[in-house]
């Protein structure tokens, strides 16, 4: 089982989920400028996690089924998110409070553990991906993002992994085709 199946199925065990709420396509979950108290557990459906840049929206991570997701600065900082998260087809999530999961997370050592490797994989991940973004081309992204996420392809939709790529949704169908 992996760690992050060994979370959820804690946080069932202490059955610390508060609600499962439904948002629709392109409905927001949490909007930048608010402060992030939860953490979510997809049961369906997926995410984008964005900034608005100017008038482009800069996709930093996805989420879907089967996987946490949280405006995570706001939720480790307490501070307002500079992120919104937003169903990019109906979605279905689980939330636990901030509250209740840190009051988990230090009620055994095993916990502890497994939370700080979930955050370390977490600032490994955003270092590939500003690798990723600094000094590959867009062919060496869409292979990196491939090999590293496959399911991602079966999950969003082009038009978002583009966006997510930093490329023009042609290259990406020319690549997908090479």
């Amino acid at each position: 089982m992996d760690i992050i199946q060994q979370i959820y199925q804690e946080i069932e065990r202490a059955g610390l989920w508060s609600k499962t709420v439904g948002v629709k396509r392109n409905e927001y979950l949490r909007r930048a400028g608010e402060i992030e108290d939860s953490l979510y557990y997809i049961i369906a459906g997926s995410v984008k996690v964005s900034m608005i840049d100017g008038d482009e929206d800069r996709i930093i991570r996805f989420g879907y089924k089967h996987n946490f997701v949280t405006a995570l600065d706001s939720f480790i900082t307490g501070h307002t998110t500079d992120y919104y998260i937003q169903a990019l087809k109906k979605t279905e999530v689980k939330v636990i409070s901030k509250q209740s999961y840190h009051a988990l997370m230090n009620s055994s050592e095993h916990l502890k553990v497994l939370w700080n490797i979930v955050q370390e994989q977490l600032i490994v991940q955003q270092l590939e991906r500003e690798k990723d973004i600094l000094i590959s081309s867009p062919t060496e992204r869409y292979k990196r993002v491939l090999q590293r996420s496959p399911q991602l392809f079966q999950e969003i939709p082009d038009r978002h992994i583009a966006s997510y790529l930093r490329m023009a949704p042609e290259t990406l169908s020319r690549l997908k085709k090479s």
